[in-house]
């Protein structure tokens, strides 16, 4: 046998075991992964949400007088005595607006009256209200007032407004405010929520 070939396969044999060897070192060495940053998670800030605001209620007003439309309106608050004669149709041919300071705010269960020409002694334009002056000339007579003008009396609509009226025709006309405690549906809370606005002089 000859001498040589014992040697040629140990030298493939060790050509072998280094590629191996090599081999191995590779595929350990370049597919071990590499080190993965660290996920951050960030939570967003919270944004204030702004507090809701109330709408504001509307008002009633009462518009009598020389305008084409009178009666009970519902208007936003900051209108003013213009806003009030417009939704009533405008003033009337007759209407004297000379008389009427047409940019004054109004409140809630005010009484707008609009004048005529030649009207003598009319009453004061804007009367009642939450925040109205007690004067008697401000106020509404019970005894007096026509069914229409009592409607501007909080909690008083036109049912009531009548009940009213024909409790005085059979009864003659109430003595004190609080008499008119007497006519069916003007309960404590109602008689107290009008008592500022009445009189029966």
């Amino acid at each position: 046998m000859d001498e040589r070939t014992p040697k040629r396969s140990a030298t493939i044999l060790l050509f072998s075991v280094v590629s191996l060897m090599i081999g191995g070192a590779v595929g350990y060495f370049g597919t071990r992964p590499r080190g993965i940053p660290p996920i951050t998670i960030s939570t967003p800030v919270p944004t204030l949400t702004p507090s809701p605001t109330a709408t504001p209620s509307p008002i009633r007003v009462y518009v009598s007088g020389a305008v084409q439309a009178p009666g009970v309106y519902e208007l936003a608050q900051g209108c003013i005595v213009d806003d009030a004669i417009q939704v009533a149709g405008g003033a009337a041919t007759a209407a004297d607006l000379e008389r009427i300071n047409l940019a004054q705010e109004l409140q809630d269960q005010q009484h707008v009256h609009v004048p005529e020409e030649g009207e003598a002694a009319p009453p004061p334009v804007v009367t009642g209200g939450t925040e109205a002056s007690t004067e008697s000339a401000e106020l509404i007579n019970i005894n007096t007032a026509s069914a229409e003008e009592l409607e501007a009396l909080p909690r008083v609509g036109p049912s009531t407004a009548e009940k009213i009226v024909a409790y005085r025709e059979g009864n003659g006309p109430f003595e004190r405010i609080e008499d008119i405690q007497n006519v069916s549906g003007i309960g404590p809370a109602t008689f107290e929520g009008m008592r500022e606005m009445i009189r029966v002089e």
